[in-house]
C-alpha cells in the first residue's frame, strides 16, 4: 500500500526527522517516491526507485529541508507502470493560474468521470486522474462564477467531487491548492494526524514521536498554517477492502 506525508505549519520549520522516518518505510513501497516543497513556486523532487536507494533523496535530506508545507508519498504500484510520469506528488494548474498539487493511496475501481482522462493524463494511474478531474470541476464551476473561486467556494466543489468519487472506490487523498491543504479517508485506520507545535502532520501510519489521531472518515477537511479550518459532513461512503475489486480492476487495466 502506498504512503502518504503531508505537513502544513505556521511557519518555516526544519521536518528532516520526520521526513527520514516517513521514507524508511520505502522498504514495502519500493516503486517510487516523491517530495513536494510547497513554497512559491513548489520545487516537486521524484524518483521510480525505492527511496532508501535514491542517491538524490539522500542528498536532499542531507543539505536539511525547512518548509511550512510538505507533502511527500512512497509508492507501491498496484496500478500503472513503474515509471517517472507515475511517481507521486502530480500537480497540474487551473485557468485562475493556481497550481495544485496532489498524493493518493488508493484505487479508483470504476468512475466514468474518470475514465474522460485516460487519453490525457501523461501517466497512467487513477491517481493523475483525480487531480485532473478536480481541476477541471473548479475550472467548470470558476467559468460558471465568472471569477476565481475563494477558500469556501473550492471546498464546497472539492467536498462535493470528493464524495462522488469516494462511492465504491478507495480514495485516500492529501493536495494543497498554494493556500490550504486538504485530506481525506475514506477506509478506516489508513490516514492519521499529529499536533506538532505550530504544525498539523498527517501520515498513512503513526510516525515515532507525538500523539496520533484518525483524520475525520468519510469527509473532506480542510488544513491552513497548522490548523484545521473546516470539515465537511461526512458522506457515507467507507470503502471495505473486497479482493473481488482488484481482481476486476487488474483484468481492466490488461486490457487498455
Amino acid at each position: 500500500m502506498c504512503e502518504l506525508l503531508g505537513i502544513s505549519a505556521k511557519q518555516r520549520r526544519a521536518f528532516n526527522a520526520v521526513l527520514r522516518e516517513f521514507f524508511s518505510h520505502a522498504e514495502k513501497n519500493p516503486h517510487g517516491w516523491g517530495l513536494a516543497r510547497l513554497s512559491c513556486p513548489p520545487q516537486i523532487d521524484k524518483e521510480p526507485c525505492k527511496a532508501t536507494t535514491s542517491e538524490r533523496l539522500r542528498g536532499l535530506l542531507d543539505a536539511g529541508i525547512e518548509e511550512r508545507t510538505l507533502l511527500a508519498h512512497i509508492r507501491f504500484a498496484s496500478l500503472g507502470h513503474t515509471e517517472y510520469v507515475n511517481c507521486h506528488p502530480f500537480t497540474a494548474s487551473d485557468g485562475s493560474g493556481r497550481v495544485w498539487t496532489l498524493i493518493h493511496n488508493g484505487t479508483i475501481f470504476s468512475s466514468d468521470a474518470l475514465n474522460a482522462y485516460i487519453g490525457v493524463q501523461t501517466g497512467t494511474t487513477d491517481s493523475e486522474r483525480i487531480l485532473l478531474h478536480l481541476v477541471a470541476c473548479i475550472d467548470r464551476e470558476q467559468a460558471r462564477a465568472g471569477h476565481p473561486l475563494d477558500a469556501a467556494e473550492r471546498f464546497d466543489v472539492l467536498a462535493a467531487e470528493i464524495a462522488a468519487l469516494a462511492d465504491g472506490n478507495k480514495v485516500n487523498l492529501l493536495f494543497y491548492d498554494g493556500e490550504v491543504m486538504y485530506a481525506h479517508t475514506n477506509l478506516k485506520e489508513t490516514l492519521y494526524y499529529c499536533q506538532d507545535g505550530d504544525a498539523l502532520i498527517f501520515s498513512t501510519k503513526p510516525l515515532s514521536t507525538g500523539t496520533w489521531e484518525p483524520v475525520p472518515f468519510t469527509r473532506l477537511v480542510a488544513v491552513q498554517d497548522g490548523t484545521f479550518i473546516r470539515e465537511a459532513p461526512p458522506h457515507g461512503h467507507e470503502y471495505v477492502y473486497n479482493p473481488e475489486d482488484y481482481r476486476y480492476v487488474y483484468m481492466g487495466y490488461a486490457m487498455l
